[in-house]
């Protein structure tokens, strides 16, 4: 099983994409500080000096500290402290973490509801095709923002107060997944109405093979090469989503942190000189979404055929 795990891999790198890849610096940039940030905020328990939602780690006379290197810096706060003595540092790897996961956990919702949707719309046309597109024009004209607002804004009224805490991600990830899907739907109907007049779907057709069939096994894999680059320039739009919310204040709570949340508490203080608490955490997003985009952009060029 190694072996053939090996063999795979050694195929991927030296395949057209591993090749353009490697010829690629900002390719493999993008990547390394991808997998950097990614195993850092994974591992956080490893590297952060506290844990950030631990309050009996957190200590008022630690409050506002700056930088390390700053004259009034102490060890181990690294990046300094906020001015309920948490460890700016260590609340970055872990807001890092949930930040990057509601992004992903958003791209798949949205992936599969529209990659569900665009399947049906094109395989059976007509009314069908009329109605599920028509949704997605409304939902498009719509501000993405201002649904994932209101959608937020719901759902927390619908939960007691003790359950909003605890639910927020999965809120934050029903919200941006809803307002997300129709770029997925749109792009997987036309390849799917492409690939339903080609010969072997119709070969299937003609000796009954069920349509979920069809549409699982022979039109799906057709069409998913768009469908990843999408969600790759995606990742970095949820994320930069997650963020804005939690910055207007209907995202993660103070006490489970995502970055946008620490950006907005920083903004609170940035005028009275703690520029820490919102530089770094604006800084360590900013480095997110443009390795994001930047991998996303490499990887449409070298999944693009007139490209090549």
């Amino acid at each position: 099983m190694r072996a053939d795990f090996a063999g795979r891999l050694r195929g991927a790198w030296d395949s057209d994409v591993g090749w353009s890849f490697r010829r690629s610096p900002v390719a493999m940039g993008s990547a390394v500080v991808i997998v950097v940030i990614v195993l850092a905020a994974l591992f956080a328990p490893l590297f952060a000096p506290q844990n950030p939602y631990d309050l009996t780690q957190l200590f008022l006379d630690k409050a506002e500290l700056p930088p390390i290197w700053s004259a009034d810096g102490e060890r181990p706060y690294w990046l300094g402290t906020d001015p309920q003595g948490r460890d700016v540092l260590s609340a970055i790897l872990y807001g890092s973490r949930l930040s990057i996961l509601i992004g992903a956990a958003s791209v798949i919702a949205s992936m599969a509801i529209g990659v569900t949707v665009g399947l049906v719309a094109g395989y059976f046309g007509g009314g069908i095709d009329n109605l599920l597109m028509r949704v997605g024009d409304t939902v498009l004209s719509i501000p993405t923002l201002l649904v994932a607002i209101l959608l937020s804004a719901v759902f927390r009224e619908l939960l007691p107060p003790s359950l909003r805490g605890p639910f927020a991600g999965a809120i934050l990830v029903a919200a941006i997944s809803l307002t997300g899907w129709v770029q997925y739907a749109r792009t997987v109907r036309a390849s799917t109405m492409v690939e339903r007049g080609k010969e072997y779907v119709q070969a299937a057709r003609i000796i009954r093979v069920p349509s979920l069939r069809i549409m699982r096994k022979h039109i799906l894999p057709n069409t998913l090469t768009p469908v990843l680059v999408a969600a790759t320039l995606n990742l970095g739009l949820a994320i930069l989503s997650e963020a804005t919310l939690s910055f207007l204040g209907v995202g993660m709570p103070p006490t489970q942190p995502s970055l946008g949340t620490l950006i907005r508490i920083g903004n609170q203080y940035l005028f009275s000189g703690a520029w820490w608490l919102v530089v770094f955490p604006a800084v360590q997003l900013g480095l997110i979404v443009l390795s994001v985009n930047l991998l996303g952009d490499w990887l449409r060029d070298a999944l693009n055929p007139r490209l090549r």
